[in-house]
């Protein structure tokens, strides 16, 4: 609709055709706030089918719910953490063979282990047929884990 088709004969504004203006502005408005419902009602019962699936929580083991099993075999990394420390640009890229950095840990003190980033355990290094392994000295526990992340 134009500005010319809203305006009256002496300048003023149609009121009916404002009118019906916003009329049908709103009934589209509601077409698509219907045809976003439905997408989202669509979204909630798929969610509420996996979830109910199971019929157990994700806190028991895979006996109690066999959909755990399908989680069970998603690959995560796990890495150990000697120290850390900053350093500047400058000093990184003077770096060379042979240069020292100094950690914030102490010798003898635990490893951090780390899952995907997360801290779970702390341990020390050991050595089993030449190769490098980690002796778990110290499991965190699930809920000291969730108090971290907030």
């Amino acid at each position: 609709m134009s500005d010319d088709d809203l305006m009256g004969e002496e300048g003023d504004i149609n009121q009916d055709a404002m009118a019906d203006e916003w009329a049908a502005a709103m009934e589209e408005q509601e077409e698509i706030d219907g045809a976003d419902e439905a997408e989202d009602d669509a979204s909630a019962v798929e969610l509420t089918e996996f979830d109910g699936a199971g019929g157990g929580s994700l806190g028991g083991g895979a006996e109690d719910n066999p959909d755990l099993d399908v989680i069970l075999d998603i690959p995560v990394t796990i890495s150990m953490e000697v120290g850390a420390t900053s350093i500047s640009i400058r000093n990184l890229l003077q770096l060379n063979q042979g240069s020292v950095i100094e950690l914030d840990r102490l010798a003898g003190e635990p490893l951090d282990v780390l899952v995907n980033g997360t801290l779970i355990a702390h341990g020390e290094v050991v050595v089993v047929n030449e190769k490098f392994g980690i002796r778990m000295t110290d499991v965190i526990s699930p809920s000291e884990r969730i108090k971290k992340l907030r």
